[in-house]
């Protein structure tokens, strides 16, 4: 079960990282465009990452 787990989370951040991080780093928009989206995939970041640390102990609990 957590082996599964984390390899959907594992998914998760990969896919975070290409989609949010890409467009950080390549896209040819204004610096305040870019700053703002990393803002963003940084929220994302850490919204996935309490998810995952909350369903860990709720999974240890038992």
């Amino acid at each position: 079960m957590r082996g599964l787990l984390y390899a959907l989370f594992a998914v998760l951040y990969i896919l975070i990282t290409f989609f949010g991080l890409g467009p950080v780093l390549f896209a040819d928009g204004s610096a305040r465009e870019r700053v703002l989206t990393l803002i963003v995939v940084l929220l994302i970041y850490a919204a996935v990452t309490a998810g995952l640390r909350i369903i860990l102990k709720r999974l240890r609990r038992r």
